[in-house]
């Protein structure tokens, strides 16, 4: 695939980080973690909401026959995001 100028375009590896995503997933953890330590939620309510989340990936990857190993390196990053929320519940 080329540019109008003919240039080729960059094309991303399946193995390359995806800063949009990695972003995304910082501000997120962030933002729950914030709402925990403010006591806007509850860290069992916030662990909840990534149970939901992971619950609802499974089911959508199974809904499109996702065979990729997407499904995995997500379920993998919201169980990092429980994990820590549940490091928070402890303290």
């Amino acid at each position: 695939m080329t540019s109008a100028n003919r240039e080729p375009l960059p094309v991303a590896t399946p193995d390359a980080p995806d800063a949009h995503g990695q972003a995304a997933m910082l501000l997120v953890e962030s933002l729950i973690h914030s709402l925990v330590t403010r006591s806007v939620l509850t860290a069992g309510d916030a662990i909840e909401i990534v149970t939901v989340a992971m619950d609802a990936k499974v089911e959508i990857a199974a809904d499109a026959g996702a065979i990729d190993d997407s499904r995995d390196r997500a379920l993998a990053l919201l169980s990092s995001v429980r994990a820590s929320l549940s490091m928070q519940a402890a303290d």
